[in-house]
């Protein structure tokens, strides 16, 4: 019987028409996380929409206790899987109860309900899985933007200090005038307010720190992502591979296995027709 639960509790996780279940209630639980900042829609359709978040809620406790079923008669294993956790951890923050000590968690379980869409969609997940393993790579990358940051923001500072103190009168404030620079967000004003009596020196410093944090550096970020893309879709298609051969060998094994109990059965036969032919035997 638990042997016949688990399958059927398999096929019922894998099936497409579930996982279209799951994708519509997450963006559902969305949706009512919008709904939820307004107050005159919580007054005037609370009822409806608690009664949504409940439904909401008894789907993903459902499918949590499909999943875990599904992986009996090690229930453990469906927390080996990351997503599953965090699906998990959602769920737990959603049961909290409302009183005021939780009621901050437990919005932010609800909000959080809306990121179980990347643990729904696959695509979603290699790019997020990309993103976390080019983490390694960017910190690096990110260790020599922040000292150009500091080397250029000292710089600045000596430069442009005495006349600009808005922008470059202390250490802190060059950083933030290189990080709305950075982001090419009105730098020709910046530009302007530093250069003062030396033109040319704002120009190549301003210039100069365009052209390597932002057409050098963030490239560099685009491509240690992209590179970390391709090979999380080249492990994917290892991992693919390794199914596609696991079941050939276990197609193989069962025919194997097939004509091994027809091979026997005909033992058993041609024996009994020996048996009856001595016994006819005059």
């Amino acid at each position: 019987m638990s042997s016949t639960l688990t399958e059927i509790t398999g096929r019922i996780v894998c099936a497409p028409w579930f996982q279209r279940l799951v994708i519509l209630t997450i963006l559902l639980a969305g949706v009512l996380a919008g709904i939820e900042t307004d107050a005159g829609m919580l007054a005037s359709h609370g009822p409806v929409l608690r009664a949504l978040d409940v439904l909401v809620l008894g789907v993903f406790i459902i499918e949590v206790l499909l999943k875990i079923t599904a992986s009996c008669p090690r229930p453990w294993n469906y927390f080996r899987d990351g997503w599953n956790v965090f699906d998990f951890v959602v769920v737990v923050l959603c049961l909290l109860p409302m009183d005021s000590q939780f009621a901050v968690v437990l919005r932010l379980g609800r909000t959080l309900r809306l990121l179980r869409l990347v643990s729904a969609l696959p695509k979603l997940q290699l790019l997020v899985g990309a993103l976390i393993k080019s983490f390694s790579s960017m910190g690096y990358v990110g260790l020599l933007l922040g000292l150009m940051f500091y080397i250029y923001a000292i710089t600045g500072v000596h430069l442009f200090g005495g006349h600009d103190k808005e922008h470059f009168g202390s250490l802190s404030k060059a950083f933030m005038t290189l990080f709305q620079t950075i982001t090419l967000d009105d730098w020709k004003f910046l530009f302007v307010s530093a250069q003062g009596s030396a033109p040319a020196v704002a120009a190549v410093y301003f210039i100069s720190f365009i052209l390597l944090g932002t057409m050098i550096m963030l490239n560099l970020f685009i491509g240690i992502i992209m590179n970390s893309m391709e090979e999380m879709h080249a492990e994917l298609d290892e991992y693919n591979e390794a199914k596609r051969d696991v079941a050939e060998k276990g197609s193989v094994l069962a025919d194997v296995t097939e004509l091994d109990r027809q091979l026997t059965a005909l033992k058993s036969q041609l024996t009994l027709l020996r048996t009856k032919l001595t016994q006819d035997a005059p």
